[in-house]
Formats: C-alpha cells, sequence, structure tokens
C-alpha cells in the first residue's frame, strides 16, 4: 500500500504554516528541522489514518502544539504513513 499525500490546496498552505511554527520550536531548542520532510510526515499522518484538525494544531498552545509536532516526527512509520506506538495527536480530528 502506498503513502497518500493527496490534500488540498487549503491543506498544503495549513501545513506549510504549521512547519513555520515548527521551524520556530525548533529553532529554540537549538535544533535545525528538515522542512520537507516535516511537511510530509504531517501530509502522511493527515492523509493515512489520522487526520488533524490542521487549523486547530496550528492555532494550539505551545504546549499542545510541540507535543503533537514532536509525537508525529517520533511516531510516524513512513512505510505507511500511520503512527505507531499508540501516539494520538490531541489535535486528532
Amino acid at each position: 500500500m502506498a503513502v497518500r499525500f493527496d490534500v488540498t490546496k487549503e491543506d498544503v498552505l495549513l501545513i506549510g504554516e504549521i512547519a513555520d511554527r515548527a521551524e520556530g520550536v525548533y529553532e529554540r531548542q537549538g535544533v535545525p528541522l528538515n522542512r520537507i520532510p516535516f511537511m510530509m510526515d504531517v501530509t502522511a499522518v493527515h492523509q493515512n489514518g489520522c487526520p488533524l484538525n490542521l487549523k486547530g494544531l496550528l492555532a494550539a498552545d505551545a504546549f499542545d502544539f510541540s507535543h503533537d509536532i514532536a509525537g508525529i516526527v517520533r511516531h510516524i512509520d513512513r512505510e505507511t504513513g500511520e503512527l505507531a506506538g499508540g501516539f494520538l495527536p490531541r489535535y486528532a480530528a
């Protein structure tokens, strides 16, 4: 089964804004964020078993935002696009 990346134009824009915000979070921790793979991770999760409330995630407080982005990066199975290890983002739809 191939990982799906087909999202709406609105979703692409929101995921880009989420990546912008995530870059700031990672920079404050002294860790660079590789933007394209990060956007692919968020897109894959959103389209492969765990739809995200993208608007809610973008507007989330700092703690919840950090929880969700770190959890997605840590728990994504890049072969399936699904989240592993029982992780569920707080902004799952």
